[in-house]
């Protein structure tokens, strides 16, 4: 009987990409139990040697750009001319992390007390399991990899079965950065042999990027394990855009599209809904039509491409039928799919659209999309914005484009979100927590926050005196 194989299959020309065999339940367990071991003695070593370990795996991955470039491009679709940058954003993040360890992982002491010496350690939690997202798989598998070994966990890593090529990259990485065997380790593994690994007492914690789905069966499992592993998880988003009558109209139109549409919509924290007060409505929609008109779609590895496909067929069919569904409701369609002849149906190759007349009955403007389609509505006032962007079961980002940071500040305080951007989308700030309420998850990673829910505390108090 045949092994069970895991086909990538490119959505730049349909091919395979690349084969591997699915680890079945024996191998899972097996792996979980070298990790136990080896993070024994792991959490034994020096934070500062641990740090030279992690500052070589950083830069073992930045020496092979095109290498990521390739991977990405190939097993997800993003057009070449922007995969590498991935790595931007991931030295970003990894050199914070590095940097701000030592502070982040210091014991805390309390005010004296005489007679005593008390003070809280952070000790590693054990075993992650990491189950990063394929749309940005290198930088979501950096969130909770790098930090999970610099606190003294041992990490296997089971990656997307689109970008599962990711976990070995990063296997090879740490080999060579001279991180000591059973430490990081991946596994190709199907939906069942992973809830098996959650379930089985072996695994500590779960960090998940994916969809409401798939974490409500993160949490099936983690309920079935005997030791109640910690979860870190990093759900859906539809998040929103507010554009008030004072914003820099141009940078807005600029920066809302590109964090609509770059990589083709396949971004947790996409602009996925736009809310434009009355008095600039109409600018904002003209500028936004002419600058998607400006996109190139096509395949991936041409240079020129600026649009790539998604990343299979039935992810273009998910957004075609939402936009159909809003057309027959009463949106109009503002993007003319004949501009865009590369779009072929039944194909991930999608062409973008721009939706106005749109409403919250329609679920493009209120369940996930993950696609280059965006609905703007007209508001009349700041409580009408904020009322529409808190209509939604997720809450990631929410972003408002405007001049006057007192706005910013009011208005963001009441929208139920986990970020708040002012004048940009569409990033991840290595320096804050990346986290979300409602729908879209919980726990959270980056920060020194994010170290916090990689190791927990443990508090020693020390009666030094009997007298």
């Amino acid at each position: 009987m045949n092994a069970p194989v895991l086909r990538i299959v490119t959505p730049v020309d349909g091919s395979v990409y690349a084969e591997r065999p699915l680890a079945g339940p024996a191998e899972a367990i097996a792996t979980l139990e070298r990790a136990r071991a080896a993070q024994r003695d792991w959490r034994s070593v020096p934070l500062a040697e641990r740090l030279v370990v992690a500052t070589a795996f950083v830069d073992a991955m930045l020496a092979e750009k095109e290498k990521v470039g390739e991977l990405i491009t190939w097993q997800m679709g993003r057009p070449a001319r922007y995969a590498q940058g991935e790595m931007r954003g991931f030295e970003e993040r990894a050199r914070y992390m590095i940097a701000i360890a030592e502070e982040a992982l210091a014991d805390v002491v309390p005010s004296p007390r005489e007679g005593f010496r008390r003070y809280l350690k952070r000790e590693p939690l054990g075993v992650c399991l990491n189950l990063p997202a394929w749309n940005y798989p290198y930088m979501t598998a950096l969130n909770a990899v790098l930090p999970a070994v610099i606190a003294g966990n041992a990490v296997v890593m089971k990656h997307s079965s689109q970008t599962a090529l990711v976990g070995e990259h990063f296997a090879s990485a740490f080999a060579r950065a001279g991180l000591p065997d059973g430490v990081f380790q991946y596994l190709h593994m199907d939906h069942a042999t992973t809830e098996t690994a959650i379930a089985s007492g072996l695994v500590d914690q779960v960090g998940f990027t994916g969809s409401v789905a798939g974490g409500r069966a993160v949490m099936a499992a983690v309920a079935r394990a005997p030791n109640f592993p910690a979860t870190t998880l990093e759900l859906g988003g539809k998040d929103p855009a507010y554009v008030r009558a004072d914003a820099d109209l141009a940078y807005a139109i600029e920066n809302i599209v590109d964090g609509g549409f770059f990589n083709s919509g396949q971004c947790c924290c996409a602009m996925e809904r736009v809310y434009v007060d009355a008095a600039v409505y109409d600018d904002f929609v003209a500028g936004v039509v002419e600058t998607v008109y400006g996109y190139r779609l096509g395949d991936p590895t041409d240079p020129e491409t600026t649009l790539g496909p998604l990343v299979r067929a039935s992810a273009a069919d998910f957004v075609r039928d939402q936009v159909e569904e809003a057309v027959r409701a009463g949106a109009t369609p503002l993007i003319d799919a004949a501009r865009f002849p590369q779009a072929r149906a039944g194909t991930p190759y999608l062409a973008p659209q721009v939706l106005v007349g749109v409403d919250h009955s329609m679920r493009l403007m209120t369940e996930e999309t993950f696609g280059p389609a965006l609905g703007i509505m007209k508001v009349h006032s700041d409580e009408e914005a904020v009322r529409l962007m808190n209509d939604s079961p997720y809450g990631l980002t929410a972003a408002i484009w405007t001049e006057d940071v007192a706005a910013a500040e009011r208005i963001g305080d009441a929208i139920e979100t986990g970020t708040v951007f002012m004048n940009r989308c569409d990033y991840v700030d290595p320096g804050l927590a990346w986290t979300g309420v409602k729908q879209t998850g919980r726990g959270a990673s980056l920060s020194r926050v994010g170290y916090e829910h990689l190791t927990r505390p443990k508090s020693f108090h020390l009666k030094t005196s009997t007298v």
